[in-house]
């Protein structure tokens, strides 16, 4: 029987995570939200016992941030504080490990330098307060656990951005990008490595940080997206793009914790590059 799950299998994260297990031919039973509901707690528990893993990844998320606000405000706090509870509860059960993804989003983003771990935390969007409640569920819950806090996703799987400007592109000779919105990008890759590298090397338990090294603001990060396109990229205020879901300006979060563990973290420019290169 395998000693593997994967929650949220299907998304951007868990997909490009059941990929790397594929590679590393680890065996894993992989959850989409069509066969377990994590916000049924019954489901949740009768699932998680019945397969009694030593290891749980819990990938899943509600991620739509402006309809957070309002339209799903319900929906998001049931996935994200509710659902992590139930798979944090049920991983109590069977001693499994959990592996939890959070967000830069659970930081205000008004400081001027690097957000360490234990930094004070202070979300402004329904996103970000859901997601830090599902971080406390887990720490009130468990001690076997990472909590992993990641920024502005980008992979093969699923919706994102760069997926977005590359599709802009092709319709559009000039982009209008927001440059005062800075942060770390993530690879997809990169991040569901470094998840497996915790578990694997027996890491401390706790809270960690991981993006790709390097930062930039989001019109920096289109124009190396684009930098081969035939396409011109300006830069524009966050008021050029009004939005329900207040956006931290400064979110760099310190990746010196993940780096302290040995694992090496290739810089934003090139995981943008190899990925590129992978898409076609």
């Amino acid at each position: 029987m395998s000693r593997t799950l994967v929650i949220g299998a299907n998304g951007q994260l868990g997909s490009e995570l059941c990929n790397l297990l594929d590679e590393q031919e680890i065996i894993y039973n992989a959850s989409i939200s069509k066969q377990m509901d994590i916000t049924d707690k019954n489901t949740v528990v009768e699932k998680i016992t019945t397969l009694k893993p030593d290891v749980i990844y819990h990938c899943a998320a509600y991620t739509a941030v402006d309809n957070a606000e309002d339209v799903a405000k319900e929906l998001n706090w049931k996935v994200n504080e509710d659902g992590t509870r139930n798979v944090a509860e049920a991983a109590k059960k069977v001693g499994a490990k959990l592996v939890y993804i959070s967000t830069d989003y659970v930081f205000d983003g008004t400081n001027t330098g690097e957000y360490e771990v234990d930094a004070p935390t202070n979300p402004k969007n329904e996103y970000g307060k859901a997601k830090l409640a599902g971080e406390e569920a887990v720490k009130e819950i468990l001690d076997d656990y990472y909590i992993i806090r990641t920024s502005w996703v980008f992979g093969k799987y699923g919706k994102n951005f760069v997926y977005t400007m590359l599709r802009l592109a092709k319709d559009h000779d000039k982009l209008t990008v927001v440059n005062d919105q800075v942060g770390r990008p993530t690879w997809t890759r990169t991040l569901a490595e470094f998840m497996t590298y915790l578990v694997d090397n027996d890491q401390p338990f706790g809270t960690y940080q991981l993006s790709n090294e390097g930062n930039c603001s989001w019109y920096e990060f289109a124009k190396e997206i684009l930098k081969d396109e035939d396409v011109e990229v300006l830069p524009v205020t966050s008021d050029a793009y009004p939005a329900k879901a207040y956006r931290p300006r400064h979110s760099i979060m310190s990746l010196k914790k993940a780096e302290e563990t040995g694992f090496e973290i290739v810089d934003w420019k090139t995981a943008l590059g190899t990925f590129k290169r992978q898409i076609g």
